[in-house]
């Protein structure tokens, strides 16, 4: 790993003075370990260097959100590290539980019992992390919270998963990697993504309605049944949706049983980005929150995907903040420090014009810059740093 602390410092230095905006503080532990401190007890050093014990944790119902990782997929975050995210809360009086939304797409997290299986599969339990695990929009991706996004352009109001609105203090725990819609998936995707129920979702996904698969449909009227609005329409055990009274809340999405419901994901990325943030403002305003990312297996896309690709750069480190925007800032600027690894999907040498940016030669279509732009823009946090090494 390139020794980049010393550059990313010089380069913050000019920045600040360049924007006069006040930094926010990331700090940062690599992962050198030896006889007197493994890593989990590191991270937990980590923790309490940055401040994390400074919030009120006793008697407090602690949200630990995080990525289950969809099967098939190896390079989601262990169960080790949220165990020790969760034993530092309970040391401190804290009830802790683990917790994600049920995804838009097919896969084996659309509802909470295959989502549990799934958690389950790569290790997740009660045994393993020490804390329960809650599907914080229920059963069937439907159990959500309307909430007003303070300063919204894109969202007025978020839909979030009722389990992660009902804690008292929340904590997110973000595996860094890339992402093929986003560019990168960092703390405010897991957060403003994360958190969305499956309306949610399809609110920052699709800029329409959904449509219905033909060739899926059985006609067995469940949407219809679901629907406040009278939207769906069956003729000959075929459904369809009325466009004009359709208001896009999701809901026939969650209930169909054959998947036949389906939104268009057209909504451009930069928008995507942008209502990433305004869903992570809903979910952090108001409360005690902590941020925690490890740039370790950085895949080049998603963990919602049932495969990884190898890494692109080399293991880096944790990084941990009070600041969500602050956090993914850092975060890049640590993982375009470091050389690609050879026959990565970063490993493109003849590509001149993303040579600092692996996130953009990986993915150039994407547009990362905006989700932190927006937020903030939306006062979420600043994309202006101080580096603390522990």
């Amino acid at each position: 790993m390139i020794d980049y602390i010393d550059t990313i410092r010089t380069t913050l230095k000019k920045r600040r003075k360049d924007n006069k905006i006040m930094a926010s503080k990331v700090y940062f532990a690599d992962l050198r370990a030896d006889y007197h401190e493994n890593l989990q007890q590191k991270l937990t050093r980590l923790l309490k260097t940055a401040g994390m014990g400074d919030i009120d944790f006793n008697e407090k119902f602690v949200a630990i959100k995080l990525h289950f990782g969809e099967p098939g997929n190896l390079a989601y975050l262990r169960p080790n590290w949220a165990k020790t995210v969760a034993d530092f809360v309970k040391e401190r009086g804290g009830k802790p539980f683990l917790t994600d939304c049920n995804t838009l797409y097919v896969g084996g997290r659309k509802n909470a019992l295959d989502h549990m299986d799934s958690a389950m599969v790569n290790g997740f339990n009660y045994m393993t992390t020490g804390c329960q695990i809650i599907i914080a929009d229920g059963l069937k991706g439907n159990d959500e919270v309307e909430v007003p996004v303070a300063g919204g352009e894109y969202v007025k109001n978020a839909k979030i998963g009722r389990a992660v609105m009902d804690a008292d203090v929340f904590i997110s725990l973000t595996h860094f990697k890339g992402h093929e819609t986003a560019g990168f998936g960092g703390c405010l995707k897991n957060i403003g993504m994360g958190c969305g129920s499956r309306a949610g979702k399809m609110e920052q996904h699709n800029a329409g309605k959904p449509h219905v698969n033909q060739e899926l449909c059985v006609g067995c009227g469940q949407c219809r049944k679901i629907c406040a609005h009278g939207a769906p329409v069956i003729t000959d055990r075929k459904a369809a949706i009325d466009h004009d009274k359709c208001v896009g809340c999701g809901r026939c999405i969650a209930i169909c049983p054959k998947n036949a419901v389906q939104i268009n994901w057209d909504e451009s990325t930069s928008n995507l980005n942008r209502k990433i943030a305004e869903y992570t403002k809903a979910v952090v305003d108001g409360r005690p929150c902590f941020h925690i990312s490890l740039v370790i297996d950085v895949s080049p896309n998603c963990d919602c995907r049932s495969e990884n690709d190898m890494a692109i750069v080399p293991n880096v480190g944790m990084f941990a903040s009070f600041d969500p925007v602050a956090l993914d800032m850092a975060c890049i600027d640590a993982v375009n420090a470091q050389m690609p690894l050879h026959g990565s999907a970063a490993d493109c040498p003849e590509d001149h014009q993303h040579a600092h940016d692996y996130f953009q030669r990986i993915h150039p279509d994407t547009d990362w810059r905006s989700c932190l732009e927006h937020g903030e823009k939306i006062g979420l946090g600043t994309r202006e740093y101080e580096l603390v090494k522990i």
